[in-house]
């Protein structure tokens, strides 16, 4: 896969990759309360190193009693989608369809994950799930928690976490006080992403950065911000 995409994925969709929270961590499953759901459009800067920068389209939407969450974008000569279907259930999020595109120079692949594959969150479900988890969430620099989602070939991929302590968030979008969460990749400990997550609306990214080797090679952040 192409350094574009496989950036993008790392830092834009996982959240990006690393949000995944599926089964997330026992703190996260003792939360007593969490943030409903609510449908919104939001527009991201992204930059990726070497590369133009770009817009990235996020929207989180109602249909009936499921959700769905799709992200877009297009730089240069590539392209790329990922939507994901899943039901909220009070405390609880089960990831139902997941599918996702991607191309460079008209050439690409389509990948998509029904009900009776998805055997944990896929990855745009977890990003959404764990942003309801974060303010409540027990997970430290020094225990830090486990994170397993599937990627958008169905396999296992595996993170940990930990949760910062509430901070000022300035991005063209506005002015926020918002959590955030360093998350590491297990197999490659030298990548990590940094993300803050708006606090009332689950799913919004504020701003993320993808590091690599201690270089910062994509960053994400919020331009625009519509609830629907």
């Amino acid at each position: 896969m192409p350094r574009t995409v496989s950036s993008l994925r790392s830092a834009a969709f996982l959240a990006l990759t690393t949000l995944a929270g599926g089964a997330a961590s026992s703190a996260a499953a003792q939360t007593p309360e969490l943030v409903a759901p609510r449908p919104f459009e939001a527009s991201y800067r992204l930059d990726i190193r070497g590369w133009p920068g770009a817009t990235v389209r996020h929207t989180l939407s109602q249909e009936g009693l499921h959700w769905l969450s799709s992200m877009r974008f297009s730089i240069a000569v590539a392209k790329g989608e990922e939507r994901s279907r899943f039901a909220v259930e009070d405390n609880d999020t089960r990831a139902l369809l997941y599918s996702s595109s991607y191309s460079l120079l008209g050439v690409g692949d389509d990948y998509t994950l029904d009900e009776t594959e998805l055997t944990a969150l896929d990855r745009q479900t977890a990003l959404f799930d764990l942003s309801r988890r974060v303010e409540s969430s027990e997970c430290t620099e020094r225990a830090p928690c486990d994170i397993t989602f599937l990627d958008h070939r169905g396999r296992d991929e595996h993170f940990q976490y930990y949760v910062h302590p509430q901070a000022t968030v300035s991005v063209p979008a506005g002015e926020f006080q918002a959590p955030s969460v360093t998350l590491t990749d297990v197999e490659k400990p030298d990548r990590h992403i940094d993300i803050s997550f708006h606090p009332q609306w689950p799913g919004l990214i504020l701003s993320a950065e993808y590091i690599k080797d201690g270089r910062r090679d994509t960053t994400i952040t919020l331009t625009r911000f519509a609830p629907q």
